[in-house]
């Protein structure tokens, strides 16, 4: 015979297996008990349930108002019937009648543990709610559990119970991934279903970007650097520009890390896609100038009232400022929310437009997306050997190769290639692009070149 010991043991099973404190434990015990009660006296029943964790008892009683006339037979009781327990009953009185689990039935036992499982899932819903309506932009682990139309549906390590996805349009279309492998991904938004919340998950959002340095950047997870403003074009390329509150450090030199292993790991979780960091600026002009780097550019100038930036560059780096079928300008543009309009100086010329306008080409009085040499601790003869010969700043050795760097006094072939593969990590010329150029400096002509 079912006894209130087993029936309590099997409850705290159930809710013991989603990590429950007693007291919610309990709590659902009496939910679940009466939602038993309701199937033997009626939806309305009214009942005292004490639990005694001590003893592992449940003592349970219901209450009954005394009547003349019963309406509602699952909380009244007509007053003859009560005075056959106890003559001394009278109209408006509570009867209290004891229940023993004996009495409960096996339907009534299925309700209570129907209804614990029901208020143990709702319980869970509100959880993941309260868990992560706040921690939209944070990135998640978990593995793939399947691969459904294209989308991909996650077990998360830290909420397994969680519903997680990535829909097919926040993948990145050049990774595939199989079931069962780890995966991390930024939560973008907290979804409603009729089954409960649905956390959308992306490897397509700049969100994305801005989670892994987050991660790999202790600067920018302390907020002494702060990312000001990322554009992504995913698969593509990145363009991010950083902001330091602390004036004694570079949010550039701290953002790509000693010899380039912080964004290294985030280029690595990206599959390989190119990232340029710059350092924001408040002047449209200077922050123009930074975001079209790796392309060095001759002159900029402003239209507040149209937000339009004209960009002046050499010949040499016109194809490097367009990019890869306008990519770089395009996200340069987008960076800055200005559109930028792209001309090469020979072009420049041609339409006639003022020379004065290259007068202070030269002019270093703005800044690039530049970092000292030192910053990559490359070892100290190579780095006193570069030096010796002029070249203080990344910006001084971008386009230098092999050959070149053998010509240097104090480098030897070893320390060549290091600098070479260096280079090769932390820019983003691509051979193609530069194998390109002179189709591509075609389709920069003029206007066509410009960004919205």
């Amino acid at each position: 015979m079912i006894n209130s010991g087993q029936v309590l043991a099997a409850f705290r099973e159930i809710a013991a297996s989603k990590s429950l404190e007693p007291e919610e434990v309990n709590e659902l015990i009496r939910d679940a008990i009466h939602a038993g009660l309701a199937r033997i006296f009626g939806p309305n029943v009214d009942a005292e349930i004490v639990i005694d964790d001590v003893a592992g008892e449940i003592e349970i009683v219901v209450l009954k108002r005394v009547v003349d006339a019963v309406e509602d037979s699952s909380s009244e009781i007509l007053l003859e019937e009560a005075r056959w327990d106890d003559p001394t009953y009278e109209v408006g009185d509570v009867m209290e009648i004891p229940v023993e689990f004996s009495e409960f039935g096996r339907n009534a036992v299925m309700a209570a543990k129907q209804r614990i499982v029901q208020l143990v899932r709702e319980g869970e819903r509100q959880r993941i709610r309260d868990e992560y309506s706040d921690r939209v932009g944070e990135l998640l682990s978990g593995q793939v559990q399947q691969i459904e139309r294209g989308k991909l549906v996650l077990i998360l390590n830290r909420s397994r119970d969680a519903e997680a996805i990535i829909p097919w349009k926040e993948q990145n279309p050049r990774e595939r991934f199989r079931q069962g492998e780890s995966i991390r991904a930024v939560l973008k938004r907290v979804e409603e279903t009729t089954r409960g919340p649905r956390l959308i998950l992306s490897r397509a959002d700049p969100l994305f970007v801005a989670a892994l340095f987050k991660l790999e950047v202790p600067e920018i997870y302390q907020g002494i650097v702060e990312i000001k403003e990322l554009t992504r074009e995913v698969g593509g390329r990145t363009k991010i520009a950083v902001h330091s509150r602390d004036e004694s450090i570079d949010p550039v030199g701290a953002c790509v890390g000693l010899k380039g292993s912080r964004v290294q790991a985030v280029v690595s979780e990206l599959g390989g896609e190119r990232i340029d960091i710059v350092p924001w600026h408040p002047e449209p002009e200077v922050f123009a100038r930074r975001a079209l780097a790796p392309a060095r550019v001759a002159k900029v100038v402003a239209e507040p009232q149209s937000q339009v930036i004209t960009a002046i560059v050499d010949e040499d780096q016109l194809s490097l400022a367009i990019g890869r079928n306008g990519q770089n300008v395009r996200l340069a543009s987008q960076l800055i929310g200005w559109q930028i309009d792209l001309y090469g100086s020979r072009e420049w010329v041609d339409r006639g437009s003022d020379m004065s306008i290259f007068a202070d080409a030269g002019d270093p009085s703005y800044e690039t997306s530049d970092f000292p040499l030192s910053e990559l601790s490359l070892d100290g003869n190579t780095l006193a050997a570069l030096e010796g010969a002029g070249y203080d700043s990344f910006r001084d050795v971008i386009e230098l190769g092999k050959t070149d760097f053998l010509a240097i006094e104090g480098i030897t072939e070893e320390a060549a290639l290091e600098l070479v593969a260096l280079v090769d990590q932390l820019t983003v010329i691509d051979s193609d692009v530069v194998s390109d150029e002179p189709a591509e400096a075609e389709t920069g002509s003029g206007g066509d070149a410009g960004a919205s």
